[in-house]
């Protein structure tokens, strides 16, 4: 990928996400339960990437990797309204008659960089906190992993509002492309 088509990418996603869309905890639901339904339906995809890239077995996939995913993914949307909602800290004394509080909010465009090793858990695991913080997420799946990369690509397509996905995840150029997910 070239800086210039990294560039657009980026300001795709900024654009995105300044319309608020990924603000709601509706869309934020709606967005993990639809990431939920792909990554149980690919499941038989994932473990044949995982056995063709690390040699993974379909239990260790499931034990170490998928299972992981969606215990998290489960767990973030049981827990999802609590997290979203304001919490009250200690007001300082010389501020007695204030109330103070912490308001979560989602910071923007977050990049998601995976290793080779656990490649489907730690590239969904920050992206379904991604999704939960409200952000958008720029994924770039790791080169030694090809075949796992391009499973996660079909699933991150089908998450998309607008399918914005990119990428190239061919190993021999030692550089894997880059996945947007406007979520």
């Amino acid at each position: 990928m070239t800086e210039q088509e990294i560039r657009t990418i980026l300001r795709r996603q900024r654009e995105y996400f300044a319309t608020g869309a990924t603000l709601s905890r509706e869309f934020r639901a709606k967005q993990l339960g639809k990431l939920k339904a792909s990554l149980q339906r690919h499941e038989t995809e994932l473990n044949d990437a995982l056995q063709q890239d690390l040699g993974k077995s379909r239990m260790e996939s499931y034990m170490c990797e998928i299972g992981l995913t969606l215990s998290e993914l489960t767990w973030m949307q049981k827990h999802l309204r609590g997290l979203m909602r304001e919490k009250r800290v200690p007001t300082p004394l010389s501020q007695f008659a204030a109330r103070s509080f912490r308001s979560p909010s989602p910071y923007g465009t977050v990049l998601i960089m995976s290793p080779w090793n656990y490649p489907v858990l730690l590239t969904l695991d920050p992206l379904i906190d991604a999704i939960a913080a409200g952000n958008t997420a720029v994924v770039k799946p790791s080169a030694y992993a090809p075949a796992t990369a391009a499973v996660l690509k079909m699933i991150l397509e089908e998450l998309l509002p607008g399918g914005i996905c990119d990428g190239d995840h061919r190993r021999q150029s030692r550089e894997s492309g880059i996945v947007t997910a406007a979520l």
